[in-house]
């Protein structure tokens, strides 16, 4: 599988097109000769949910093509699968402000590429609160983010990420079961309902959270 990886947060939303077109040079074909276009709907950064949806809904729109949302926590645990043949998997990624965005799923042994079994929806909360089922491998920055929540629970891979490669293999699988939907359809995946706060709020909760941690 073709990919191509971009550290620089700040300029998703610039270099995110033109290493589409070095991949489709790369492959030799058009946009319109895909079947899909797959992104990761989240949960995960306000912005970056959204700059997602809306390059794959662009791209869609322009291509007429279907589009695949894919839910990050799934392509994290799928990275932790392939990383470590765990079959339990719980994926916790950092939501900031003290909370966690969290999912579990389980993975058939010797099934190669599957979707997994959902054991535990994505799920934003406090970091003490995950609640996991059975003896899973935990991976995603959550662990690092709040360390002393996770202490002690087992296996863990605090430097697993989603990917584009494991978003593009949940989305072959989804294709293949024509679970698409429309360009106009795709809508990112939001777990909390503010996502913005106003200075003064933000005073409020770092002032709550330091009383609270005297």
């Amino acid at each position: 599988m073709t990919s191509r990886v971009s550290a620089g947060v700040r300029t998703h939303s610039q270099s995110v097109l033109p290493m589409i077109q070095e991949l489709l040079a790369e492959a030799g074909i058009t946009l319109r000769q895909c079947s899909a276009i797959a992104f990761g709907a989240g949960p995960g950064s306000f912005t970056g949910v959204r700059t997602a949806c809306g390059v794959a809904q662009g791209l869609a729109f322009g291509a007429s093509l279907p589009v695949v949302p894919v839910v990050t926590l799934e392509a994290m645990a799928l990275a932790c699968h392939q990383h470590g043949g765990a079959a339990d998997v719980l994926a916790v990624l950092d939501a900031r402000m003290g909370e966690v965005y969290w999912a579990q799923y389980r993975f058939a042994a010797g099934a190669g590429l599957a979707a997994p079994q959902l054991l535990q929806a994505a799920t934003l909360s406090a970091p003490a609160d995950v609640a996991a089922q059975g003896a899973p491998v935990f991976c995603g920055n959550g662990l690092t983010a709040y360390p002393a929540a996770f202490a002690g629970v087992g296996e863990q891979y605090g430097t697993i990420m989603p990917h584009a490669e494991q978003v593009a293999q949940l989305a072959s699988l989804a294709l293949a079961a024509g679970r698409t939907v429309t360009a106009a359809e795709a809508q990112p995946l939001y777990l909390r309902n503010k996502v913005a706060y106003t200075q003064a709020e933000r005073r409020d909760i770092n002032a709550a959270k330091t009383a609270g941690g005297a």
